[in-house]
Parts: structure tokens; sequence; C-alpha cells
């Protein structure tokens, strides 16, 4: 079954992942067992569930996490930790659907998004490798041609940029590979599992109660929401859902509205052994984040360990790639051709959750339900800020976060059979369009 797969799949691709070596965890949280009451019951310990927790707390709201394996276990434990300003969709659907002032309104609060990490960061002590600066390559002159209205954009949108193009490229990426790029400060990396572990850290300590190995397996609506589990049950008066992908995969029937509007998608990284500072310097100088304006893209950075993580690739088939570590090494050394050889000792990867048109999918389900999900890989800095408009929702300020429920979202085409078929035999034109450049 589909299904049963992407958890199988799921768990064999975190067996060698850096960031989990990286980290001592805390001891494990205790299984939800019994009933426990709370004002707002919150599923999934990734960062929009620890950020919603967090927000509610502060309020003064009683809240209750449950999370199916461990915090940060899932995407928000393995991605790039690329924070990053706007949106995987661009600014189209905001345009089309909002109108141009609302999408500027979208628009800023991606910049607020990034912002309050910093905001988290020093207001709770919490030590994720933190590094400001951002570079977006081209790598053939058409995409360099879309690079740089991205770049216009940026720019009057309130983001300065700065702009290279050929020999000139070097001031923020050493590689034969790119022709154009631009760079801005307001984005950045961290280490994401070490953040999303302080932010655990922070919402126990406003109060929280968090169930780790506690998988909702179903959910009763009404006035009173009730979230069962294999041990237990939360009551509670509104409820935020936050399991992104993993939610149907161990209780399909809890919200069978919103699960066909998004689809996993495996992407992957490796990570080299620490390098040499002054080559480090030389290949990023700045230390900056990069990403390419492929559809299917790679980005890296240095970790603070001087390790070069290198992620890309995809799989829409949830089927884990063969010889995974030596394609991303060959394209780690298409880069940077200096790293050829280089000893790669992680390799890891996970499930995003992307909607049809790479837009967020935010809101509710009847009164008391919201749900957070179509992060499409921008969900580093974007599920902090959900949590934060869904914690002001449930408080009876929904303003912010009404202007993401009024954008539409399709189901994938295809049903539950042929919707993943469907969608891979598409990522071929896309391959294609990459490669002819």
């Amino acid at each position: 079954m589909w299904r049963r797969s992407l958890l199988d799949s799921d768990t064999q691709l975190n067996q060698q992942s850096y960031y989990e070596a990286s980290v001592t965890r805390p001891p494990e949280a205790p299984p939800l067992q019994g009933t426990v009451q709370a004002d707002v019951v919150v599923v999934g310990g990734g960062f929009a569930g620890l950020s919603a927790a967090l927000e509610l707390a502060q309020k003064g709201l009683s809240v209750a996490l449950l999370e199916a394996d461990r915090i940060g276990s899932g995407a928000s434990g393995r991605n790039g930790g690329q924070a990053i300003v706007g949106y995987a969709s661009g600014q189209g659907p905001f345009e089309q659907q909002l109108g141009a002032a609302d999408a500027q309104r979208a628009w800023d609060l991606s910049l607020q998004a990034v912002d309050l990490i910093g905001q988290r960061i020093a207001e709770h002590g919490i030590d994720c490798d933190w590094q400001a600066g951002y570079t977006y390559v081209a790598d053939s002159p058409r995409k360099a041609r879309a690079l740089r209205a991205e770049c216009d954009d940026h720019s009057r949108r309130g983001v300065p940029c700065t702009w290279a193009e050929g020999v000139d490229v070097a001031r923020f990426i050493d590689s034969p590979r790119y022709v154009a790029a631009f760079h801005e400060q307001r984005s950045g990396h961290l280490h994401p599992l070490k953040y999303a572990l302080g932010l655990a850290r922070a919402a126990r300590a406003a109060g929280v109660q968090v169930f780790e190995h506690s998988p909702v397996t179903g959910l009763q609506r009404g006035a009173t929401l009730v979230a069962r589990t294999a041990q237990g049950q939360v009551r509670a008066r509104f409820g935020v859902l936050a399991g992104n992908c993993t939610l149907p995969e161990f209780g399909p029937a809890v919200a069978p509205e919103i699960t066909p509007r998004i689809m996993p998608v495996g992407t992957y990284i490796i990570g080299t052994d620490p390098l040499a500072p002054a080559l480090c310097e030389r290949l990023i100088p700045g230390n900056a984040a990069v990403c390419d304006n492929n559809f299917v893209l790679d980005y890296f950075r240095f970790s603070a360990e001087r390790r070069l993580l290198f992620g890309g690739r995809v799989s829409y088939t949830t089927r884990t790639p063969p010889d995974l570590k030596g394609v991303m090494a060959r394209r780690m050394a298409q880069v940077f051709p200096d790293l050829r050889g280089a000893a790669v000792p992680y390799v890891w990867g996970g499930f995003v959750d992307i909607s049809m048109n790479r837009a967020p999918d935010f809101g509710r389900l009847g009164d008391n339900l919201y749900y957070l999900q179509g992060f499409s890989g921008h969900g580093v800095a974007l599920t902090g800020l959900a949590g934060q408009l869904v914690a002001g929702a449930v408080a009876g300020q929904a303003g912010r976060f009404d202007l993401f429920t009024r954008l539409k979202h399709r189901t994938f085409p295809g049903g539950t059979l042929l919707r993943t078929p469907s969608l891979a035999l598409g990522m071929l034109w896309y391959r294609l369009r990459d490669a002819l450049g």
C-alpha cells in the first residue's frame, strides 16, 4: 500500500542524518495515556505545531501537543535549513486571487516570518547556528533572465539585492556552473533540528503538555473535539492540525477533506566531512545559503562545522532513488569540482508537503478546527508565521490568518491510485526542460 510505503521510506531516510548525529536529544516525552482536557489540541510536533503551541500558551490557553514520533522527526528536523523570504509559488497565486494590495501584504508577512526566527532565537536562547545571507543562482542565459526578474521584484518589495553575472558571480559563489546570481541578507540558514528542539523547550516552559509517540488515529468533531490515540484522548475546544503529509498515514479519517490537496515529495541531502576554512570561504564567500532556480533545484550551504550540506533531487513516487549518495555526490562535484572525491559520511532525506500551486494551504474545518499544510519547501520560516497566525485566529484575531484562507486550492489529479504516477510523469518534462537550459 502507498501509505505504508511512505512511512517505511521515511524511517529509512533518516538513518544517516547529520542533524540527528549532531544533537543531543532530551529524554523522550511520554506517550499520551488516559484523558487530558485542554483548550487546544495540536497535532504534529514540527515547526508549525510547535510554533502554534508556543503562541497559544503565551496567550494563556492550555495546550496539549501530540507527536506521532519524536519532536522534529519529520521534515522540520531534516530539511536544508534555509529560511527564505517569499513563497514557493511566487507571488502569482496571491496576485491573481487576492489582488495586488493583499498580495503585497502576504509578501510582507513572509518577511516577518524570517524575522520571527531571529526573535525567537533571542527570546528563548535557542542555539541553532543562525547565519544571515542568501544567494540565488542560474545556470543558463534563459534562467538568468528569469533570475534577474526575481531580483528586481525582491528589490521593489523591500528586500535589497545585489546582482552579479559572468565573472562577477565569483563574488558570491566560486562555481563554473552558474552564469548569474543575486544576493540578499534578509534570508539565511540554520540547523533545523536544533531550532525545533529549542522551540519545544520554549513551549514546555510556557506550559504546553508534549506527548511523543502519540499518533492521532481518530478525531471526533463538534463543540468539543476529541483527538484519540492508541492509549488515550485529548478533549479540547479547539484543534490545530499540523501533521502535513504524514497526517493521513496514521489517521486516514482525521481530515479526509484536505489530504488530497497536498502530495509528499521526497528530497535528499548529503553532508561532507569538515572542510578547510579557506576552501569554504573561497567556494561561498560570506557563508550564505545557495539555491538555483531550476524546477528540480539544487540547494546547499555550509554547516557550523564547515561541512557542505548539499541537497536536491526529488522523488514523486515515495521511493528512494537508487545510488542516492553517488548521484548526489556527482551533482555536488558538478557545482564544486574541488569537492570531487570528498568524503560523504551523511546522506538522508524526507518528505515535504506540496500543494498544486505551491502556495500555502491554511484554513478551518468547521468553527474550531484549523489546519496548516502545503508549505512546499518554504517551511523553515513560513511554519513559524503559520503558528503565530493560527494562534491569533483561535484567540479571536483572525485577520492575518484569513488572508491565506482566501487562497483556493485544487486536489491533485488522478485520485488515490493515479495521482502519484501522474505527478512523476509530469516531473520528467520539467527535468528535461531544466537540462535543456
